[in-house]
């Protein structure tokens, strides 16, 4: 039987569910157990790819194209798993399969309610992912961390918590424990106790009572003892039962915070896991090869860690952006960033720039913002411009673009950053002057970038170029290509993508012949996904979005390069000959195949079924990436 470990939040959101949960995970895979993550967001979007980033944060994408939660990003790189669309549940997303099976008839005539028929296609939805594999083993999921968005008592997330107060008598009680994030405010030195009393209170009059309490503290100082045993007396819990996550230098220390706490010893003790030895529990199965894989998987996290405090030397990224007053907007970009910051030994500073605090009209409205936004660049040792829509602060970015190119500082383009390194070159090498994306300007001249001919004008909602792809490079870039060395040298790379424009054909031939190098292009060569200066010590853009496959433990490769250059040549060098013999990509090799063996998959499953009933979409992935294996 799976075990389940819900993950709720009181007072405010925001305060850190997903890492909190993100380190459970890890912290249970270090026993050996196979985990797996599932992220509730109480709205009624389908999933957040229509949200704009400053509305909810970065859209992530997976590899088979779910745009879905940040949080997702978390569960992904601290538990080195592979997740599914379907690990992201929306209020929309149940709704619709709901109304579809009333539509079809699937309820016989009864009157279609939130209880039961809501609050079962969430447990039945929850419980049919959670045995989906999602790690290199290829085995179902010993342990699901659940992670219930918002915060107890919104009207939004009523029939989630509702099914889940069913669910715990569904999978019984050894099954199903759960742990309530809640703030502990400090206020003058006195850390207060009685937002998470009432918090407690609500969730306990909702029929879930917690078997831990995480209370957060946004303070370097941890959780006093008389804090403790004061919220163990009146929320009904032992002291044992109550962790303080204060405020660290790093969120990764939090699964070492969370480990000297017990955390392991008490869900080891409750759920009946048996892995750590813990007398008269019945065991789960965990082979010596997951279990040596786990203490491996500990002793480089704390290695990592430890490291961490031990650096003294900085590099100093100017990311230069367009969303850049929510940050959570470029969560992505930011881990890469630091596992890569982490893999050369520096500590990173980033400077945050508003790319249109770059352009003229800025420097002449508020002469400060523009000498502060252009001493940031001038100062750093380099410049990342990462992705975005739209025609703002555009110009702002192709202004740094040609800053690092012609001196030579170390630059990383991002998807639109990639694109107006494009348009930037067009402009200021091949003197088009009026080169533009036709997303600025759909009547241009000289469209340089274009919208891709097979994308939806009509709907947003995920019909973007989604999801994991190949690129390859071209033969003749063996000998040279920075990129290439990055990824080990392969010919053929995977990473993921979310875009609607692509550079023009028709411009590829002239932007090549001037020095452009487009070094990675699709599996029909049509599509350029790489460009790189042969003259420049690190000027790389990539099409795709290399940021959602970083790990802590095994960083980007154009981030890790990016971040080398930036330090030296000396130190790009050595991580390029690390990177030729131990790169390893992130992605399960079942998801590594071409959109031809897809589609003829697909189309194959599709054939089998016959016209026969609607199976959901991991039933239907499954089947797809079992017939291409075949």
């Amino acid at each position: 039987m799976t075990k389940y470990i819900l993950v709720s939040g009181g007072v405010v959101s925001g305060i850190g569910k997903g890492v909190i949960a993100s380190s459970t995970g890890l912290l249970l895979r270090t026993t050996g157990l196979k985990v797996t993550a599932i992220k509730i967001d109480p709205y009624m979007n389908i999933d957040a790819g229509t949200m704009r980033p400053t509305e909810h944060g970065e859209v992530y994408v997976l590899n088979d194209g779910g745009e879905v939660d940040l949080d997702l990003g978390n569960y992904e790189r601290y538990l080195n798993i592979t997740l599914s669309r379907n690990n992201n549940i929306t209020t929309g997303k149940i709704y619709k399969e709901v109304i579809e099976k009333e539509r079809k008839g699937d309820y016989l005539g009864k009157t279609v309610q939130i209880v039961p028929h809501v609050t079962n296609a969430i447990q039945d939805w929850i419980e049919r992912v959670a045995k989906v594999p999602v790690d290199e083993s290829g085995e179902e999921p010993d342990v699901c961390i659940v992670e219930l968005g918002g915060t107890v008592g919104d009207i939004e997330s009523a029939p989630f918590v509702e099914a889940m107060r069913q669910f715990q008598f569904r999978v019984g009680y050894d099954n199903f424990a759960l742990i309530h994030v809640s703030l502990v405010p400090d206020m003058h030195g006195e850390q207060k106790t009685k937002p998470t009393q009432t918090t407690v209170h609500s969730l306990r009059g909702l029929g879930l009572l917690p078997d831990l309490i995480a209370c957060r503290l946004l303070i370097p100082q941890p959780l006093s003892k008389a804090t403790k045993e004061k919220i163990s007396m009146f929320c009904h819990v032992a002291p044992q039962q109550v962790l303080g996550i204060h405020d660290v230098s790093s969120v990764y220390h939090v699964p070492l915070l969370l480990q000297a706490q017990g955390l392991v010893q008490y869900l080891d003790k409750r759920l009946k896991l048996g892995v750590i030895g813990t007398p008269e529990v019945p065991k789960i199965v965990v082979t010596e090869e997951m279990r040596l894989k786990g203490k491996q998987l500990e002793g480089r996290w704390k290695e990592l860690t430890s490291r961490q405090e031990r650096l003294f030397d900085s590099i100093k990224i100017a990311l230069v952006g367009k969303y850049t007053d929510l940050r959570d907007s470029y969560m992505s970009v930011i881990k890469a960033l630091e596992h890569s910051a982490f893999r050369v030994q520096r500590k990173l500073i980033i400077e945050w720039v508003e790319s249109s605090n770059l352009e003229s009209d800025t420097q002449e409205a508020d002469p400060k913002r523009y000498h502060e936004a252009w001493s940031a660049v001038v100062g750093a040792n380099g410049i990342l411009v990462p992705g975005g829509f739209g025609l703002r602060g555009t110009e702002g970015m192709m202004l740094a673009i040609k800053y690092a190119r012609e001196s030579k500082i170390p630059f990383l383009g991002i998807c639109l950053g990639f694109q107006l390194a494009v348009i930037e070159w067009a402009r200021n090498v091949l003197n088009i002057s009026d080169a533009t994306s036709s997303e600025f300007d759909s009547s241009a001249a000289h469209p340089v970038v274009i919208f891709m001919p097979e994308i939806s004008t009509t709907h947003m909602g995920g019909t973007m170029r989604l999801g994991l792809r190949p690129t390859l490079f071209e033969d003749s870039t063996e000998s040279w290509s920075i990129s290439r060395r990055l990824y080990g040298g392969k010919g053929k790379i995977w990473e993921r993508h979310r875009h609607r424009y692509e550079v023009n054909p028709e411009y590829v031939e002239r932007l090549s012949a001037s020095g452009m190098q487009f070094v990675g292009k699709d599996e029909k060569g049509e599509r350029m996904q790489i460009c790189e200066l042969k003259d420049h010590p690190y000027f790389i853009g990539l099409q795709a979005h290399p940021e959602f496959c970083t790990r802590p433990l095994n960083p980007s490769p154009p981030f890790l390069g990016f971040v080398a250059a930036s330090c030296g040549i000396e130190v790009l060098t050595a991580q390029m000959e690390h990177q030729e013999k131990n790169y390893r990509p992130p992605h399960p090799e079942a998801s590594m195949v071409s959109e031809d063996e897809l589609k003829k998959a697909s189309e194959a499953v599709a054939a089998a079924r016959g016209g026969g009933r609607h199976e959901d979409e991991e039933t239907q992935h499954m089947k797809t990436v079992q017939a291409v294996s075949e």
